[in-house]
């Protein structure tokens, strides 16, 4: 829902803001860009670190894995979608 979200933002952004004329809209886009790998890092790696750091090692190698590949999954999924 995040990267749906982002995205429908980033889509619709000229609609909602207007034409970018001056400095300030690269930078919110950079901003946008540091704040949402913060949160997908934070999504995606959270529970695994936690499930580590607590001595369920394997646990967390395989939730880790397990989410990379369901992303994957996804990611093949939209590409072929817009084809």
């Amino acid at each position: 829902m995040y990267v749906l979200g982002i995205g429908w933002f980033l889509f619709n952004g000229e609609n909602i803001f207007g034409k970018a004329d001056n400095f300030l809209m690269p930078v919110a886009l950079l901003l946008l860009l540091v704040v949402s790998a913060t949160i997908t890092g934070a999504l995606i790696l959270g529970r695994p670190i936690l499930l580590y750091l607590n001595g369920y090692k394997s646990e967390a190698v395989k939730l880790l894995i397990i989410t990379i590949g369901w992303l994957i999954i996804f990611t093949a999924i939209i590409l072929l979608l817009n084809l």
